[in-house]
């Protein structure tokens, strides 16, 4: 039996192989490997494809999130100890970013329809050193809202978008990534937008953090062996953003075989024991995963499995869960323990062809 995989990422990078041979070819020929003309120009493209003025390349989406926040620390607008609200059921990324800052995490729970945080629980857990929003557009939906914006305006709070999943997610013809004050963004290979290797970047409209951010993520410097801050190492390199210039090019065009595919999945999975996603804006979502949710979860993956059909948890356990975070391993959250409990990612990429994807369907309902 040939199994239908979660992700074919051999086939993926096959469709844009010559193209990704020809600029891999110019950027060994070049001998130039960081900070150099094909960063500058992917950059410029990006922030154009994203609707803001400004976009810094560095090397993965952890450090996007980390370094937006650092640099509001260095500009006054933060200090150690102040909060940040964030959705729960966020992957640890989200979390860690905020807390090597040694800024405080406030777990909001999501909605368990959207997944997305619930815009009605964020005002209660605003306090008076609560100093931004983080949404966290989760499986590539987006989590912005008028609610959510009305409320960083009445309490004076900065709205940073994580938008490691949602490259392309657009809301009233405006993309994800342009929606707050600051947004990171993630190029691992199995993003819609993917390098073959690490990469993130940072897009805002702010041209003082767009300085600051692009001077951390140097070493703290903005002149060679000059160093204003206690920066990162952290730059996305020559040929991660060749590449990545290669695929922006098709990026709507993958995006919308995601959406062809969840539409498919969402009209034929009939079977009454899986919880479907919930799509009340087919724009605002451009389908990283496709997450059903089961009591039955653990079965229903065994059945899968057995049937040929790989599938992924994202993710079994909560931030709040974790060892890593055993301060908050007795917090009750649960909305996110019953999400975390039940979720299950079928496959949905670009690459799938309809036999694949009528034969999830076709196990998904078979499955007693």
């Amino acid at each position: 039996m040939e199994q239908v995989k979660i992700l074919d990422l051999q086939k993926v990078t096959q469709r844009y192989a010559a193209e990704i041979h020809e600029v891999a070819r110019r950027v060994i020929d070049s001998g130039w490997y960081l900070l150099g003309k094909e960063t500058e120009i992917f950059e410029k493209n990006y922030a154009d494809y994203i609707g803001v003025n400004h976009c810094i390349g560095v090397a993965n989406g952890l450090d996007a999130l980390r370094i937006i926040l650092r640099a509001y620390i260095e500009m006054g607008v933060m200090q150690e100890g102040d909060e940040i609200i964030v959705p729960a059921n966020t992957f640890i990324a989200s979390i860690i970013a905020i807390t090597d800052n040694r800024l405080v995490p406030v777990l909001v729970e999501p909605d368990i329809e959207t997944y997305q945080i619930d815009d009605a629980k964020i005002e209660s857990a605003i306090g008076p050193r609560t100093k931004a929003i983080m949404i966290v557009h989760l499986y590539g939906q987006c989590a912005y809202t008028e609610k959510v914006e009305a409320l960083c305006k009445q309490y004076h709070l900065k709205l940073i978008e994580d938008n490691a999943q949602a490259v392309g997610c657009r809301l009233n013809g405006q993309t994800t990534g342009s929606l707050g004050d600051a947004a990171g963004h993630s190029f691992y290979p199995g993003k819609n937008l993917g390098a073959l290797g690490d990469g993130g970047a940072i897009t805002t409209n702010d041209p003082l953090l767009a300085e600051k951010v692009r001077t951390l993520a140097n070493y703290g410097s903005k002149i060679k062996y000059v160093f204003e801050y206690q920066g990162y190492n952290s730059r996305l390199d020559e040929i991660q953003a060749a590449i990545l210039g290669v695929k922006l090019a098709c990026l709507d065009e993958d995006n919308s075989r995601r959406k062809e595919i969840a539409k498919y999945y969402l009209k034929h999975i009939t079977n009454p024991q899986i919880i479907l996603p919930v799509i009340n804006d087919w724009d605002a979502h451009v389908f990283h995963l496709f997450v059903i949710r089961s009591v039955r979860r653990d079965d229903l993956q065994q059945f899968l499995q057995d049937n040929g059909i790989q599938t992924l948890i994202h993710y079994p356990i909560p931030p709040h869960k974790q060892k890593a975070y055993s301060d908050w391993n007795d917090l009750s959250l649960p909305i996110t323990e019953k999400i975390h409990d039940e979720v299950l990612t079928l496959p949905i990429s670009q690459v799938m062809t309809d036999e694949e994807v009528k034969s999830v369907v076709n196990a998904v309902n078979n499955f007693r």
